[in-house]
C-alpha cells in the first residue's frame, strides 16, 4: 500500500486535507504543551496553595480545641481564604484517603495533604458542583473546611479548550468558503474538457479564480473554438466535393444511359457505381460524426434492435447476451454509435458465421465485445487494420467489396465519444472487438 492509496482522490479533498493536518497536528502539539507544562503546573501550584491554607486552619485548631479556639478558626478561615468551617462534635468519621482520585486535581491536593497535615482527614470534590471539603479528624468532634472548586480546578483549561476549539472552527470555515470558490473554476473547466473529449457539447464558462486557472480556461475556450471551426469548415469543405463530384457523375450516368448497350458501356456502369461507393465512403469516413447533437441513448436496445434485424435480413446467427450489469442510459450520437456497431456487424457478417455480443459497467465505463468465428486478424496486423483505406488481404478476401474504412470510421466514432477501441482473440476463435465509452 502507498501512501497515495490513503489521500483523497479529489482536488479540493486534497486542499482540504492540506489546511486540516497542519492545523490538527498544530493544535494536539499545543495541547499537549499545555497539559505538561501549564496545567499540570498550574493544578500542582494551586493544589499546594490550598493544602497550605487548611493546614495553617489546622494548625490553629490542634486536636482537642474549645470553643474559642474555634470560633477564631472560623472567623479567620473566612476574612482571610473565604472558607466557611463547620464543627461537629457528633459527625460520625469516614476515611475516604484510601479511596482512588477521581480526577488530577484531586491526586494533587492528596498528597499536598498528606505533606502537611498529620492529623486524619478526608476530602471530596464531586458531592457539590460549586465547593470541595476537607473534613479533620479531632478527638472531640469533625472540623469540615470549604472550599470554592476554583481554588482547584483551574477554569483556564476549559476557557483554553473553547478559544482552540471555536478558533479552528472559524478558520476551518473560512478555509472551505475560500477553497470552494477556488476549486469551482477549476472543476467547471474539468467538466467542459471532460464533455469535450466525450464529444458532448461544451458550451463557453466565466472565467473566474487564480490567474493561472483563468489562463488555461482561455487557452481551453481557445482550443475548443479552433477545433469547431475546423470541423465546420470541414463540413463545408465535403459538402462542396460531394456536389462537385456528383455532378460530372450524374453526367456521365445520363450519357451512358443514351449509349446502346454494349460490353464497354456495362463496364463504364460497374466503374461508375463502384466509384460512387467509394465517394460515400470516403465522404462518410471525413465527416465522421458530423453535428449531430448527443442523446440519452439505451446501448442495449439498439443492439438488440441491430442483431434482430441482421437475423431476419440475413439469417446470421447473431446474440445479444444478457449484461449481469445494469447498463445505464446516457447521451451518445445516436445515427453515430449505430453506423460504429453497423460496421462491426457487417464484418462479421462478411467474414464468418456466427457472432456473440456481451456487455458490462463498472467504473463509470461501458465495455462491449463484439466476438465472431471467423478466420481473424493477426496480432501484428490489428494496429493496421483500424488505419484508413488498409485491406488485410491475407484474413479478409479482396472480392467482397470493401474500401477498408470499416474500422477506421468506427474507431473515429468511438474515439469521438472518448472511448477506445480494441483488436483481439475471439473466444469463438476469430476476432474479438472490443470498445469501451465512459459514461
Amino acid at each position: 500500500m502507498q501512501l497515495r492509496d490513503y489521500l483523497p482522490k479529489t482536488l479540493f479533498g486534497r486542499m482540504l486535507s492540506i489546511i486540516l493536518i497542519p492545523m490538527i497536528l498544530v493544535q494536539v502539539i499545543t495541547v499537549f504543551i499545555f497539559y505538561e507544562r501549564h496545567w499540570d503546573t498550574v493544578t500542582r501550584h494551586m493544589a499546594e496553595q490550598l493544602a497550605a491554607d487548611i493546614s495553617l486552619l489546622a494548625d490553629r485548631t490542634g486536636t482537642a480545641p474549645d470553643e474559642a479556639t474555634i470560633a477564631v478558626v472560623q472567623e479567620t478561615g473566612w476574612q482571610y481564604f473565604a472558607f466557611p468551617v463547620q464543627f461537629d462534635a457528633d459527625a460520625e468519621w469516614t476515611q475516604s484517603a484510601n479511596q482512588p482520585p477521581q480526577s488530577y486535581a484531586e491526586e494533587m491536593l492528596r498528597v499536598e495533604l498528606a505533606k502537611r497535615i498529620d492529623l486524619d482527614w478526608a476530602i471530596n470534590l464531586t458531592s457539590d458542583p460549586s465547593l470541595i471539603y476537607v473534613d479533620l479528624k479531632l478527638d472531640n468532634g469533625v472540623m469540615r473546611i470549604y472550599a470554592s472548586r476554583k481554588r482547584i480546578f483551574s477554569s483556564t483549561s476549559w476557557t483554553f479548550f473553547g478559544w482552540t476549539l471555536g478558533s479552528s472552527m472559524l478558520l476551518f470555515a473560512i478555509a472551505l468558503l475560500f477553497m470552494r470558490g477556488q476549486v469551482r473554476p477549476i472543476l467547471r473547466l474539468a467538466n467542459a474538457a471532460r464533455a469535450l473529449g466525450l464529444g458532448r457539447q461544451a458550451p463557453d464558462f466565466r472565467l473566474e479564480g487564480a490567474r493561472e486557472v483563468r489562463l488555461a480556461g482561455r487557452a481551453f475556450q481557445a482550443m475548443r473554438h479552433r477545433i469547431m471551426r475546423q470541423l465546420n469548415e470541414r463540413t463545408e469543405m465535403l459538402a462542396g466535393v460531394s456536389h462537385d463530384l456528383r455532378t460530372p457523375l450524374t453526367r456521365i450516368r445520363l450519357q451512358l444511359e443514351l449509349m446502346a448497350n454494349k460490353d464497354d458501356a456495362e463496364a463504364i456502369r460497374a466503374d461508375l457505381a463502384e466509384m460512387e461507393e467509394m465517394i460515400d465512403a470516403y465522404l462518410n469516413f471525413a465527416a465522421g460524426e458530423g453535428e449531430e447533437p448527443p442523446e440519452d441513448t439505451d446501448v442495449k436496445t439498439m443492439l438488440d434492435r441491430l442483431a434482430e434485424q441482421t437475423r431476419n435480413a440475413h439469417g446470421f446467427d447473431i446474440k445479444v447476451a444478457q449484461p449481469t450489469d445494469s447498463i445505464p442510459i446516457f447521451p451518445l450520437r445516436r445515427k453515430a454509435m449505430r453506423r460504429a456497431f453497423e460496421n462491426i456487424i457487417s464484418n462479421a457478417l462478411a467474414y464468418s458465421t456466427q457472432m456473440e455480443i456481451n456487455m458490462r459497467y463498472r467504473n463509470d465505463e461501458i465495455s462491449m465485445f463484439f466476438d465472431d468465428n471467423g478466420a481473424g486478424i493477426p496480432a501484428e496486423l490489428r494496429a493496421e487494420a483500424i488505419r484508413p483505406f488498409v485491406r488485410l488481404e491475407t484474413s479478409r478476401n479482396r472480392q467482397t467489396g470493401g474500401t477498408g474504412l470499416g474500422l477506421s470510421i468506427t474507431s473515429d466514432i468511438i474515439m469521438g465519444h472518448g472511448g477506445e477501441l480494441v483488436l483481439g482473440d475471439s473466444p469463438l476463435g476469430g476476432l474479438r472487438v472490443s470498445i469501451k465509452i465512459p459514461v
